[in-house]
């Protein structure tokens, strides 16, 4: 593992454990050349997918993309960290498990409401602002009228 301070191709693990929902290895580390600390994490990853986008543009799946969106719509909401972490691991591991290699952004973008949509309903609606790409206040309306109803069923 390369030192994210100098560079050194060398590092030694000080200390590994599991994270807290156990889909990741958490691993301390120090560069044997300058001496640094660093962690880094270690996470299973079924296959390579790539994501077709709406305008057929293909690139491969992020991580990352998805984590920073659903962070982004639970930002100020209170959620623990390892509770948004729950929802992208299982995300991620829904999609890799269909056994498809191609996945379009828009069933992402389906998965992530549907897992919004449990854990928080601001989350979810101001997520779905972005990907549903609302342009009015009455986008909103509509959407957070349909989002109450849900909870009357």
């Amino acid at each position: 593992m390369r030192c994210p301070f100098c560079g050194h191709e060398d590092s030694q693990v000080k200390d590994s454990r599991p994270s807290e929902d156990g889909t990741s290895i958490r691993r301390r580390r120090q560069c044997e050349a300058c001496g640094g600390r660093f962690t880094t994490f270690e996470r299973v990853q079924l296959r390579e997918m790539m994501v077709i986008k709406s305008g057929g543009r293909r690139e491969p799946f992020e991580r990352g993309k998805m984590e920073r969106s659903i962070a982004l719509a639970c930002r100020k909401r209170g959620l623990a960290p390892e509770r948004i972490e729950r929802l992208v691991s299982g995300i991620q591991r829904q999609l890799e498990t269909t056994g498809e290699t191609e996945i379009t952004s828009n069933r992402i973008g389906e998965a992530v409401m549907e897992g919004l949509k449990t854990l928080d309903p601001v989350a979810y609606i101001r997520f779905a602002s972005v990907y549903k790409d609302f342009t009015e206040a009455k986008d909103f309306e509509e959407f957070a009228g349909s989002v109450r109803d849900v909870g009357k069923g």
